[in-house]
């Protein structure tokens, strides 16, 4: 592609529209806010001749660095850490809009994004575990201590971890049932093992522990969503894939899946971003850990029932 073959003449508002997913997958904070502000950021870093990759590890420092902001208890720190984890979700949303506009879509940049965002709450969680471990429990006489930590792993690794990443892979189903191959990043197990398995032995290391850690977060994926599996499996078979569907077939599933879309955005970045800006600045981050535990895993649980039951009930 030509370096302007992408702008064709267009507006500001039309590139900004030309840079959304699907106006069914995306959040109103992000089309009236986040959206914006990158496109006007992945403009210049186009002009500059950066690729969105580039763009993609910037978030990482970014976001890691208002991690280690929030272990501190001051409103100085935590203004930054805010700021910080804004510019990073900025950068997350430019490297996107910026790989849509110029065609630059890859495997590598799509795990890459998933790591960045692993990275920063990463960061986030121990910052806050660090921070509150000399810190009184509310309500008691003793500290958290290590006990903080037994909260911010249930609550990172074993609520947050699989809400995001089943958040993530019935978005990609929508957009797969409402665009096509072509407007989805769906992968599979299948795809990655089979990637995995053709790279050489020698002088591929980064390689396979990219594809590696990829397959195992597609298998997870799978593991935990068996009626889908079987529906898609019916429908590879009976139509050769998704292009193929019938139009009352495609609608059906759509107007089931787009009322779980503002749950997958919950579960993703900006309302958890919000509850973090708000329990660090009011000096009480414990409450993350409980909202993740409790909130979030009450709207993942739902979700993922309602989703089941969908796939289930479509009968061709």
């Amino acid at each position: 592609m030509n370096n302007n073959d992408w702008r064709k003449g267009r507006s500001f508002g039309e590139l900004l529209k030309a840079s959304f997913k699907s106006d069914d997958t995306e959040e109103w904070l992000d089309v009236h806010f986040t959206r914006p502000i990158g496109l006007f950021f992945a403009l210049g870093w186009i002009r500059l001749g950066v690729h969105p990759n580039v763009v993609t590890i910037l978030s990482i420092f970014l976001g890691a660095a208002a991690g280690v902001m929030f272990y501190f208890d001051d409103l100085w720190h935590n203004l930054c850490g805010v700021l910080l984890l804004m510019f990073a979700n900025f950068c997350d949303s430019t490297d996107g809009q910026m790989a849509r506009l110029t065609g630059q879509k890859t495997l590598i940049g799509r795990m890459l994004d998933g790591f960045a965002g692993d990275v920063w709450f990463f960061f986030i969680y121990c910052a806050i575990c660090l921070r509150l471990m000399p810190q009184q429990i509310p309500g008691l006489t003793m500290n958290w201590g290590v006990w903080i930590w037994v909260l911010g792993i249930v609550a990172g690794f074993l609520c947050h971890v699989p809400q995001a990443s089943l958040a993530d892979y019935y978005r990609q189903i929508h957009l797969l049932f409402l665009l096509g191959k072509e407007g989805s990043e769906l992968d599979t197990y299948a795809e990655q093992h089979r990637i995995c398995e053709q790279l050489p032995r020698r002088g591929a290391l980064l390689e396979r522990v990219f594809h590696g850690n990829y397959q195992n977060y597609c298998k997870s994926q799978e593991r935990r969503t068996p009626e889908f599996q079987r529906f898609y499996a019916r429908v590879k078979e009976r139509f050769s894939g998704v292009e193929n569907l019938p139009a009352d077939l495609r609608q059906r599933f759509l107007q089931g899946s787009r009322p779980l879309m503002p749950i997958t955005n919950i579960l993703s970045f900006n309302t958890r971003a919000i509850v973090i800006y708000a329990t660090c600045l009011l000096n009480c981050p414990w409450m993350l850990f409980l909202v993740d535990i409790v909130v979030f895993n009450t709207l993942y649980i739902y979700m993922h029932a309602k989703h089941e039951r969908l796939c289930k009930s479509l009968e061709f």
